[in-house]
């Protein structure tokens, strides 16, 4: 008789009848993770400055971001091989960056997280601890829960958490009585009459939801049992879900910018501190019970995008030095390709354990300290070189012979990545033209 542990591992990777929302999950993790408190002030600015003019970008880069996602899913069922796996292919160029950007990006990200998840608890608590406490605090909690907890309870836990966003946001969206008229015609693609107006339409665009979460879409995928073609349609179900949430949520905030803010004329500061005028602004017009519940949703939007990356990115980056590891020593290529099952054991491995304690511990100095100026702007220019990467990189593997023939990318495939490679190149080039290199020398 097989044992409960084995009935379990054989329905996890059991095929589907049909594309079902009772599989729904990675995308979910996706989209709680990219959707950050940084994509919530963007927006919110956006409607700020621009009513519902630029309602239509948000809508795009919903939809840029469902054809990353879905290429990177698509790679790892059609072929079982993940995607560090496919760039390998492509050069060690890939590995270096790769390298380069998990230590530096982690790092000053980190503190990004932990500071963001922080904010709404000293805002609701004020009078408990400070900010950096209850920044490192989060930042440990993160670390626990993912250290000690498989995919499973994960997913559950950012399920739940995801939630209680779409029902703050979804509420203030309400609350503020959004003007539909003005709404639908926010969809017509019309640029504001403002300078600069074309780079910061394209900014909203590349940023709503999600950078390096997007290629762990697909070890998520994997983590969930989804192990080959058999699941691609359960996976574009589950991914279109995820940015259909993540549309929402953008618009929600667009419609709470638009009304509250633009309509007024109120300016609120760019970054997390935004949201926390916000809740001020909320408190003021409808009661303390609003706006506490506002600084929940804040909460839970910036601790799911911690725990999302504390996850997601360790599995990245415990898949690196497997494949480091095995190149050295000769792995065939059979080897190296049966590896996308693995999700399972190198939640446990030493690889992902040690990278979840890069983002928690070291970062917790930039906490206590200006963050060092060369290293914010190596972090920037990364961040931003990190998007046209991928799309890029998803180009080139989707359409050789790496892949079946049958999951190669077709027209639409192809033109929507390649746009969103080229829109990522242009944030990229814009990020690093910003920079104040003169002071970097």
């Amino acid at each position: 008789m097989a044992s409960t542990t084995d009935s379990a591992t054989d329905e996890s990777i059991s095929l589907p009848r049909k594309s079902s929302w009772k599989y729904i999950g990675p995308g979910i993790v996706v989209a709680a993770t990219g959707v950050g408190a940084g994509d919530l002030v963007a927006t919110l600015i956006a409607g700020s400055n621009f009513g519902y003019t630029l309602l239509w970008a948000a809508v795009i880069g919903c939809l840029v971001k469902i054809s990353l996602a879905e290429a990177a899913g698509r790679w790892h069922l059609s072929t079982g091989r993940t995607l560090f796996d496919g760039w390998t292919d492509l050069g060690r160029w890939t590995t270096w960056f790769f390298v380069v950007y998990v230590v530096v990006w982690g790092f000053v990200y980190g503190a990004a997280a932990m500071s963001s998840s922080g904010l709404p608890l000293q805002a609701l608590f004020p009078d408990v601890m400070g900010l950096k406490w209850w920044a490192m605090l989060t930042g440990v909690v993160g670390l626990v829960f993912v250290w000690f907890n498989k995919y499973e309870v994960f997913e559950k836990v950012m399920t739940v958490l995801v939630g209680v966003m779409f029902v703050v946001t979804v509420y203030l969206a309400i609350r503020v009585t959004p003007n539909l008229g003005d709404a639908f015609a926010g969809l017509l693609p019309v640029l504001p009459d403002e300078k600069d107006s074309i780079l910061n339409t394209l900014g909203l665009i590349g940023g709503v939801g999600g950078t390096i979460t997007l290629a762990a879409y697909g070890y998520w995928v994997n983590a969930k049992g989804w192990t080959n073609s058999g699941w691609m349609k359960v996976m574009r179900l589950d991914n279109r879900v995820a940015y259909v949430t993540t549309g929402i949520f953008v618009v929600a905030m667009l419609f709470v910018g638009a009304e509250m803010l633009h309509s007024s004329g109120v300016a609120i500061a760019s970054g997390d501190k935004g949201l926390i005028q916000l809740s001020d602004i909320l408190a003021d017009r409808y009661g303390s019970a609003t706006a506490k519940l506002f600084l929940i949703g804040f909460f839970a939007t910036s601790f799911t995008s911690l725990i999302g990356v504390w996850h997601g990115v360790s599995l990245m980056f415990a898949d690196f030095v497997e494949r480091y590891r095995k190149d050295r020593a000769g792995a065939s290529e059979t080897e190296l390709s049966g590896e996308a099952v693995a999700a399972g054991r190198r939640e446990k491995s030493v690889p992902f354990r040690a990278y979840l304690l890069w983002l928690t511990f070291p970062p917790m100095i930039l906490l206590f300290q200006e963050q060092p100026f060369r290293l914010v702007i190596i972090y920037g220019v990364l961040g931003a070189a990190f998007m046209p990467f991928l799309a890029l990189t998803l180009v080139w593997l989707l359409n050789s012979s790496r892949t079946p023939r049958e999951w190669r990318n077709g027209m639409l495939s192809n033109a929507m990545l390649v746009i969103a490679g080229l829109l990522f190149l242009v944030l990229c080039v814009k990020q690093i033209t910003d920079q104040p290199w003169a002071e970097f020398f």
